[in-house]
């Protein structure tokens, strides 16, 4: 069976960090339905004033976050010593865990056009190690009117970085012609696709730009495009776990995010 569409989220403006300027499309509001996906935000803008404040060191803890940069810089450095830059078509992977202090400055590009989306952390793996991965050389498949880079597990054969603490492809599809994206699912997987530049045909319903959608269940997924229009895939397994939201901070109970908060304050967060 053909998936459709089941829930569309259309992003809306506001400014986060030193006032960077971004779409927020999913967010604690929206987090059962989008499980295990916490947060996504977008940004698109050839303006640097939309951007330059960045994000000045923050807190994390009990989520993984993900950024993926189509066009701009990002440049990471964090409490256990890692400094690293990403810039076009590149991705920073990390694993809050425990709990990190990191900053994401923005130096100045042509053009600031990705994402970062929150990943919650399993129960059991909320307190894991903390861990910074770059990939900056995405593998890329070649299909008939679109090419697909592969930013974490698999298709067609072909892997990408394998998401450490629970299941999740994700892919971004750009389409350089009219063309149809189909792909074989499993029934109990969730499917979640995020339009990044321009509108795609899901069933005969548009899915129109910065708009994220939940997909039907079912075993096939399929949706045209044209050319220029860049769609996020994104496949993984609900967690169906309470989540308790404080900030930059999301575990299971509010009883451990006061906890998180009062090391904090302490300066015993980071393990």
């Amino acid at each position: 069976m053909i998936r459709k569409i089941e829930n569309k989220t259309q992003g809306f403006e506001t400014r986060d960090g030193a006032g960077v300027r971004l779409v927020r499309v999913l967010g604690n509001g929206t987090k059962d339905i989008y499980d295990p996906i916490l947060m996504l935000d977008s940004f698109d803008t050839e303006n640097y004033d939309d951007y330059k404040g960045g994000f000045p060191e923050h807190p994390h803890r009990g989520i993984e976050t993900i950024s993926y940069l189509k066009h701009g810089r990002m440049l990471h450095r964090d409490s256990m010593g890692f400094e690293d830059e990403i810039t076009d078509g590149q991705v920073q992977w990390m694993t809050t865990g425990s709990g990190i202090l990191h900053e994401e400055m923005l130096p100045e590009s042509d053009r600031m056009l990705g994402v970062q989306l929150w990943l919650n952390l399993p129960q059991k793996l909320k307190m894991v190690k903390p861990h910074y991965q770059p990939l900056k050389d995405l593998p890329r498949v070649e299909g008939q009117g679109f090419h697909l880079d592969i930013i974490s597990g698999s298709y067609m054969g072909t892997d990408g970085y394998q998401a450490p603490n629970h299941p999740l492809t994700f892919c971004a599809i750009e389409f350089t012609d009219e063309a149809e994206f189909n792909l074989e699912v499993e029934e109990d997987e969730v499917v979640i696709l995020f339009t990044l530049l321009g509108s795609v045909d899901v069933g005969g319903e548009i899915l129109e730009e910065k708009t994220a959608a939940t997909l039907s269940k079912g075993d096939k997924v399929s949706f045209t495009g044209k050319q220029g229009d860049i769609v996020l895939f994104l496949k993984s397994i609900r967690l169906d776990e309470k989540v308790a939201w404080g900030g930059p901070i999301v575990m299971n109970s509010m009883d451990e995010i006061y906890q998180a908060f009062k090391e904090l304050r302490e300066g015993t967060f980071i393990k």
